[in-house]
C-alpha cells in the first residue's frame, strides 16, 4: 500500500479527490489506485521544555521546575520531541498506515517546515519504507496532477529539513535560555517581569523602540523652498528653486533657513526674465510588477486596508485552502516560465470568479510575456497568482475578496503591455539662479489600465512636478515669470511603525540599522527579519506579552517593551546576529554546511550571552516589584544571594535565601544589613512578602 502524507487536511483532501476517493476512514482516505492518504495538521510534535533536560531534584513551583542561575545554560545532549496534546490520536493513526505501507509519498509543504514536519513523524515511527517527495504550490486539481506525475526521492530535500531543525534548535536555545537568564537578572534588582528574548522578535522590538524615541523627541526644523510659476504660449508649469554650492543661509542638509535671503533672492528676481537652459525628454518604459510575495501583499494591503500581517496571513491561507490562489507563504513574486501556458485557463477561471472583471480579462493578451515569469530568479515558491479552479465568489468573505482581488489583479497586469511614457526634465536660469522641474507624458498607459487608482510612484515633494504636463521647450527660450513665492516648511518626523511599514523594515534591514557598512551589506544580501511564515505570528506575540500596543493603525512600543530593550545587551537585540543566522541556514538548505557546525555555533553563543547575563542585574521600568537579591550579601549555606524582607511586626526586617526552598537560611536584621552571627532555620515556610 502507498501511502500520501500531507501537511493538512486541505492538501490530502485535494490529492485523494485527484486520486479517487471510496471511502474515509479514521484520520485517512481509501482511493480507487489503492492508495491511502492521510494528513498532519501542521507540526505534530514540539520541542520539550526545558524541565525536561534539568535536573530531578531542582525545587517545583506551581507545577513546574523554579528558575535558577546555576542550570543555566540549558544545552540538550539530545534532543527531545514530543507529540502536541491535540495531535495525539491523529499521530497514533499515521504510525499505524505507516508501519502498513510498503512506500511513503511526503506531501509536506514546499518549503523548509513542510519537509521537516513530515520527515520528523517518519522518523518518530522508525520508517523504513521508501519516501518520494510530492512539490505543489497550489491545490488545485492540475497543480495536483503535475505534482503526481514528477515524484522525487525524498532525500534530495533533506537539506531543507535540516534548516528546519536548525531553526527550531536555535530558536530554542536563544528563548529559553536567555528569557530565563534576563528575568533572573531582572529579579535580582527587584523587578517581576517575564523576558522574554527571540532571535528576530527582540531585533524587531528594537526597530520600533527606536523608532518611537525618534518620533517623540523629533524637533522640527523650519525651511524655505522658492517656486517659480513660468508662462508659455502652450500653457503656464512650475519649477522649483535649486541652491547653488555656496549658497549662504542654507542647513548642514542643503535646506534654506534663513528667512531674509529667502525674501531677498525673491527680491532679486522678482522682474529677471526666465531662460531655458537644459531640457530633455527621454521615451521610458515600465515593466509589469512581479506577482506578490507574502510581504509584498501584506505590505500594500496594511497601507490600502489597514489589514494586519496576521489578516493577511490568514486570508492567503483561506484563499490557498480554497483552491483559487496558490500557496501563500511565498518569499518571491516571479513565476515559473513552464505555467506560462496555463495562462488562458486561469483568465477563464478569474472571469468566472470575478465576472464584473470581464472586461479586463477580455482586454488581457495571454501571448505577452512579461518579465514576471523567470525560472532563474524563482525560489522555493513562486508568487501568489489564482488558480485554474473556478469558485463561488459569494462564498468568499468581503477580505477574502478583496485579497483575492489584488492578487487577480497582479496577474492580469503581466498580459497587459508595459506602460510607455515621455520623462522631461528642465533648467532654467532667473538672474543667474537655478531652478529646475520635470514632468511625464503617458504614451501608453499598458499594464496601468489594470489598477483603478494606480500607485504613484514619485516621491511626495515632487509630485506637483511631476504630475504636471510640461509644453515642448528648447535650450536658450524664454518665458515669462508669472509669479514668485517663499513657500514656509517644516521636516517631518518619521512615521511610526505600522503592521505594513515594519514587515517592509524586517526585509529591508539593512536601511534601518546603525551599522558598520560591512554589517550593513551582510543585511542587504540577506533575507532580512523573519520569514513569510514568521513575521506575522511575531508581531502577534510582541502584542500578546504587551511589548506593543495598537494606536490607530500604528504600533507603539510600551513602557515595559521600552525597558526590556534597554536591559538587553546589544548584541542580542541586534539584527547584525539574525543575518549571520539566516545565511548559515541559507547554507545549511543548499548542503554547504553540516546542521551539527551549527547547533556547535549557537550553542558557544548562548554559552557567552548567559554567562555575561548571570552577573549583576537590572530594573525594568514598569514591572510589578519584588524583593531584590542582593549581590553583596550571600548565604553562608549555599552562597546564594539574600533578599532583606519585611517582618509581620511593623519596622522589622530579616534576611532569607534567594535559593528557598532548596535553602531555607534565615538571619536576623542588623542596621540594615544581614547578622550572620544570628542565622535562623525556620520551622515552616516563612510568609512571603
Amino acid at each position: 500500500m502507498r501511502l500520501f502524507i500531507a501537511e493538512k487536511p486541505s492538501v490530502a483532501t485535494a490529492i485523494a479527490e485527484v486520486l479517487g476517493i471510496t471511502k474515509k476512514g479514521r484520520g485517512f482516505f481509501e482511493c480507487s489506485t489503492g492508495d491511502r492518504v492521510t494528513w498532519c495538521f501542521g507540526h505534530m510534535l514540539e520541542q520539550a521544555e526545558p524541565d525536561r533536560y534539568t535536573a530531578d531534584d531542582v525545587p517545583m513551583r506551581d507545577g513546574k521546575k523554579i528558575w535558577r542561575v546555576e542550570d543555566l545554560p540549558i544545552i540538550p545532549q539530545e534532543w527531545i520531541l514530543q507529540a502536541k496534546p491535540d495531535a495525539k490520536d491523529q499521530l497514533e493513526q499515521i504510525g499505524l498506515l505507516i508501519s502498513k505501507a510498503t512506500e511513503i509519498v511526503h506531501c509536506g509543504d514546499p518549503d523548509r517546515e513542510g519537509q521537516n514536519l513530515v520527515d520528523e513523524v517518519l522518523d518518530l515511527y522508525k520508517n523504513q519504507s521508501p519516501v518520494l517527495r510530492y512539490w505543489a504550490s497550489s491545490i488545485d486539481t492540475v497543480a495536483v496532477k503535475r505534482a503526481l506525475e514528477s515524484l522525487t526521492d525524498n532525500a534530495l530535500k533533506k537539506s531543507f529539513g535540516d534548516a528546519s531543525i536548525g531553526r527550531q534548535r536555535a530558536d530554542w536555545l536563544i528563548g529559553m535560555n536567555l528569557s530565563r537568564a534576563f528575568t533572573l537578572r531582572a529579579e535580582r534588582a527587584g523587578s517581576r517581569a517575564l523576558i522574554t528574548v527571540g532571535r528576530v522578535q527582540t531585533p524587531v522590538l528594537s526597530l520600533i523602540v527606536h523608532r518611537d524615541r525618534e518620533v517623540e523627541n523629533f524637533i522640527p526644523i523650519p525651511f524655505h523652498t522658492l517656486k517659480a510659476t513660468l508662462n508659455h504660449p502652450e500653457g503656464a508649469f512650475s519649477a522649483k528653486w535649486k541652491a547653488k554650492e555656496d549658497q549662504t543661509g542654507l542647513d548642514a542638509e542643503g535646506r534654506l533657513i534663513n528667512t531674509e535671503i529667502a525674501d531677498a533672492l525673491i527680491v532679486q528676481m522678482k522682474d529677471a526674465v526666465a531662460t531655458v537652459t537644459d531640457a530633455k525628454s527621454v521615451a521610458k518604459k515600465q515593466q509589469q510588477p512581479t506577482a506578490f510575495s507574502l510581504s509584498a501583499l501584506t505590505i500594500l494591503a496594511s497601507k490600502k486596508f489597514g489589514y494586519s500581517a496576521q489578516d493577511v496571513l490568514d486570508i492567503c491561507q483561506g484563499l490557498y485552502d480554497k483552491k483559487i490562489t496558490t500557496y501563500p507563504r511565498s518569499d518571491c513574486g516571479y513565476l515559473p516560465e513552464s505555467q506560462f501556458a496555463d495562462a488562458k485557463e486561469v483568465l477563464a477561471a478569474i472571469k468566472i470568479v470575478t465576472p464584473e472583471l470581464a472586461a479586463l480579462v477580455d482586454t488581457a493578451d495571454p501571448t505577452i510575456k512579461s518579465k514576471t515569469w523567470d525560472d532563474s530568479k524563482v525560489t522555493a515558491h513562486h508568487g501568489i497568482i489564482p488558480t485554474m479552479e473556478a469558485h463561488n465568489k459569494n462564498q468568499l468573505s468581503e477580505k477574502e475578496k478583496t485579497i483575492y482581488d489584488l492578487i487577480v489583479r497582479s496577474y492580469l497586469a503581466q498580459f497587459y503591455p508595459v506602460h510607455q511614457f515621455l520623462s522631461t526634465t528642465v533648467q532654467i536660469d532667473i538672474d543667474g539662479e537655478s531652478f529646475t522641474t520635470s514632468g511625464k507624458v503617458v504614451t501608453h498607459n499598458g499594464w496601468k489600465d489594470v489598477y483603478a487608482d494606480p500607485d504613484d510612484d514619485t516621491d511626495e515633494s515632487d509630485k506637483d512636478d511631476a504630475s504636471q504636463r510640461l509644453p515642448k521647450l528648447t535650450s536658450g527660450e524664454s518665458l515669462t515669470l508669472g509669479a514668485l513665492e517663499r513657500r514656509d516648511a517644516k521636516t517631518k518626523a518619521p512615521s511610526r511603525f505600522n503592521e505594513g511599514s515594519i514587515i517592509a523594515a524586517m526585509i529591508g534591514i539593512h536601511k534601518h540599522s546603525d551599522l558598520s557598512a560591512a554589517d550593513k551589506k551582510l543585511l542587504r544580501e540577506g533575507d532580512g527579519l523573519g520569514t513569510e511564515a514568521t513575521r506575522a505570528s511575531i508581531l502577534s506575540e510582541l502584542k500578546r506579552r504587551e511589548y506593543l500596543t495598537i494606536q490607530g493603525k500604528h504600533l507603539i512600543s510600551t513602557t515595559m517593551g521600552r525597558a526590556i530593550i534597554d536591559a538587553l545587551p546589544s548584541m542580542v537585540k541586534s539584527p547584525v546576529l539574525t543575518a549571520l543566522f539566516e545565511r548559515m541556514l541559507k547554507s545549511v538548505e543548499i548542503g554547504e554546511m553540516k546542521l551539527e557546525d551549527f547547533i556547535a555555533k549557537q550553542e558557544s553563543f548562548i554559552r557567552d550571552q548567559v554567562e555575561k547575563a548571570n552577573v549583576g542585574s537590572v530594573k525594568i521600568a514598569g514591572a510589578k516589584s519584588v524583593t531584590p537579591i542582593s549581590d553583596i550579601h550571600k548565604c553562608g549555606a549555599c552562597n546564594h544571594g539574600l533578599s532583606r524582607r519585611p517582618s509581620a511586626k511593623r519596622g522589622r526586617y530579616w534576611w532569607g535565601c534567594s535559593n528557598y526552598p532548596t535553602c531555607p537560611q534565615m538571619y536576623a536584621d542588623l542596621n540594615g544589613k544581614p547578622n550572620f552571627s544570628k542565622p535562623i532555620v525556620p520551622k515552616e515556610k516563612p510568609a512571603e512578602s
